[in-house]
């Protein structure tokens, strides 16, 4: 079954978030990370905690020539958008893509054990056989599949084709979503996961800071940081930005007077770059920058030197995937990146995949590969535990909401349940048999029931207008 994403989650002015594990694990990854900055270096990109819960991906410590053409990327081309895969989940698409502006039928239902349903369905034939395109909603999720046409058998039904995708349905009794509006409702609720606007945190990690403090405690940025920076965005100053703020202040300047922001593939891009966030003297948390930064669910980590970071140093409830950039040969017109990643167990792994060695050449191609690479975090992110539970319940919440709505549609226009079309005639042949019999009685449905609601309508015009016995027209 596939589920849907979540696009709302985290994305509020909220208060700093904090993980209440807290301060005894983060003592004992300071140990561990003191006890690697005391051997020689280089040090790895990431030292996971003691504690777990955490993997990591594209960690080494080898030392890297500038001059080694090692990099695994070519040139920057524009192919390059095309070859990183943005990984979404393609189910929410599949009504606009499938369904609507295309001869196809629509149900609800509700089931005792499942609770709503909404059902669609059409005819398709592929490569000379005949076959039903079906999705099939239900609180745990979207279910989208392409079954051949001999699969129901000789007893086609809306029972029968919800069961082909969830055996779990017990209910026969499925209504026909066959009024003005019922397709744009049911696109709102599938479309309600797609996410156009990502915010991403941009953490600033000088050379053996092993504490949020000490890295939210940079009032200054660097040089290498300030190249970087420009890698990923445009510089654009937040007085009256009239692009996606990522929940900063763009009409009084107290989040800061510039931050950084790109449009990639369709999408807007915020980054929460802790330098740029105010600081406020005296406070060693630096909440100002903390409130923005621990409410992102991905944060890329700028190390300026060879330092090792690791991911419960920021302690958040939100924060699930953490990108390490560390610059090598900074300055030069040589310079590279090396790229590492964490995330929580249970995000799953994202791509584009790293190359080995994860290095990559100042250009277009290392954006593409980085924005790509954010933006598949975050969707991973959403199938970890915390965000699906979140998920599901908004889920159910709409879906209940997108039934109540239906329902209340289809007795508005009296129409009345789609009767079983199991003991049709099957002399047409079970593919048109199904879409003559349910086309049919939609159509019926349809003229009975418009013609007693433009009925009720005439009629109640009469007790407003008079009509004139001479001409025959009406006046107020």
């Amino acid at each position: 079954m596939v589920t849907e994403g979540m696009s709302s989650i985290g994305r509020g002015q909220q208060t700093p978030p904090c993980d209440k594990k807290g301060s005894k694990d983060n003592a004992k990854t300071r140990e561990t990370i003191n006890e690697v900055l005391s051997r020689q270096g280089p040090y790895p990109q990431i030292v996971l905690p003691p504690a777990g819960g955490y993997w990591m991906d594209g960690v080494s410590s080898c030392t890297i020539n500038i001059d080694d053409e090692i990099v695994a990327c070519s040139p920057a081309s524009s192919s390059s958008c095309v070859r990183f895969k943005l990984e979404t989940d393609d189910t929410s698409h599949c009504y606009r893509r499938h369904f609507v502006g295309r001869e196809h039928h629509d149900f609800y239902a509700f089931d005792g054990n499942l609770g709503p349903l909404v059902l669609s369905m059409r005819t398709e034939t592929i490569s000379s056989q005949d076959h039903f395109r079906i999705m099939l909603r239900t609180r745990h999720g979207t279910v989208h599949e392409i079954v051949p046409a001999s699969a129901l058998a000789d007893r086609p039904s809306a029972s029968r084709m919800a069961r082909l995708l969830c055996d779990e349905v017990t209910t026969e009794r499925f209504c026909p979503v066959a009024f003005p509006g019922g397709t744009d409702m049911i696109l709102q609720y599938d479309e309600h996961v797609l996410n156009d606007t990502y915010k991403f945190g941009v953490v600033y990690q000088k050379f053996g800071q092993t504490t949020e403090e000490e890295m939210f405690g940079n009032a200054t940025m660097s040089t290498a940081f300030e190249e970087f920076l420009t890698i990923i965005g445009d510089r654009v100053s937040l007085k009256d930005f009239e692009g996606y703020r990522g929940g900063l202040d763009t009409q009084h300047d107290h989040t800061g007077s510039e931050s950084v922001y790109c449009q990639f593939r369709q999408r807007e891009v915020m980054f929460h770059v802790s330098t740029m966030l105010p600081f406020t003297v005296g406070d060693t948390q630096q909440l100002q920058r903390k409130r923005h930064i621990g409410n992102d669910i991905v944060a890329i980590i700028f190390q300026e030197e060879n330092t090792p970071f690791s991911p419960d140093m920021i302690a958040s409830n939100f924060l699930h995937a953490f990108i390490v950039v560390q610059p090598i040969g900074a300055g030069t017109d040589k310079v590279r990146y090396r790229v590492s990643v964490s995330a929580r167990d249970d995000v799953p792994f994202f791509g584009p995949t790293l190359p080995a060695p994860s290095i990559f050449r100042k250009g277009q191609e290392f954006r593409n590969f980085l924005l790509t690479k954010l933006i598949n975090a975050e969707n991973a992110a959403y199938k970890s535990e915390k965000f699906a539970k979140l998920a599901e319940r908004t889920r159910s919440s709409l879906l209940d909401g997108l039934y109540g709505n239906l329902k209340e549609r289809a007795e508005f226009y009296g129409l009345p349940l789609l009767e079983s079309t199991e003991n049709m005639p099957h002399s047409l042949g079970l593919f048109h048999s199904v879409k003559k019999a349910i086309t049919g009685r939609l159509v019926v449905f349809l003229y009975a029931h418009l013609y007693s609601f433009s009925s009720f309508y005439l009629n109640s015009c009469k007790c407003f207008f008079k009509k004139c016995h001479v001409c025959g027209s009406f006046s107020v």
